[in-house]
């Protein structure tokens, strides 16, 4: 659109007093383009400072926002495939698959953290919230992604407009709910300090 805005201004030839302004769709496409770049970054600060407090610690809460990273490449892979541009409508839809996301990192390790505070050695902490989580992790990415499919097979008037969203969430919900389920217990390993293994090795010695 740049270099199509530079040519028309170059080739047409305007009198004095007027004056060549693009607007309409693409006026409200570039205003909300804006809002978006300042909104999703805040957004994405809130959440790593939401999960911050609740978990009282910046460890567990990064762990949860590499699920958002995994998620956003689902989302972009979907629209790829579809053949879809990046919308404003996809941008929204970033958001919402950013808090579902994030609401299925919460609920394995806020698991995986009670069963450790219940003297659980770290190894089986971390399998068996995995197991107990399974179900609620997968019934939710289940849910959300049955509950967008009619907007991707929509094919009524304003169906364009919906159907990059929902195809945004639907395929970033695959990639994360896999890395929900296999890979944030894999790195939470990672993620517990020196210190709590030691705490954790005490009390499995002492018991």
């Amino acid at each position: 659109m740049a270099e199509t805005q530079k040519t028309n201004w170059e080739r047409v030839a305007l009198s004095p007093g007027y004056y060549l302004e693009w607007s309409g769709q693409f006026e409200h496409l570039d205003e909300a383009t804006k809002r978006l770049s300042l909104v999703v970054p805040i957004t994405l600060l809130l959440i790593i400072g939401m999960l911050s407090l609740i978990f009282g610690t910046l460890r567990p809460a990064f762990l949860i926002f590499l699920n958002v990273s995994l998620a956003l490449s689902g989302g972009i892979l979907a629209l790829w495939i579809r053949g879809l541009p990046l919308s404003i409508s996809a941008s929204v839809g970033f958001i919402a698959l950013f808090g579902i996301a994030v609401l299925n990192g919460v609920v394995l390790v806020s698991r995986i953290r009670q069963l450790e505070q219940e003297r659980l050695p770290l190894e089986e902490a971390v399998t068996q919230g995995a197991v107990d989580r399974l179900r609620p992790v997968l019934m939710t990415a289940l849910v959300a992604s049955l509950g967008f499919l009619p907007m991707v097979l929509a094919t009524t008037l304003g169906a364009e407009v919906q159907r990059p969203l929902a195809i945004i969430v639907i395929g970033g919900l695959i990639t994360s709910t896999e890395f929900t389920l296999l890979i944030i217990p894999a790195v939470y390993r990672c993620f517990c300090t020196e210190k709590q293994r030691e705490a954790h090795d005490e009390s499995t010695t002492t018991m």
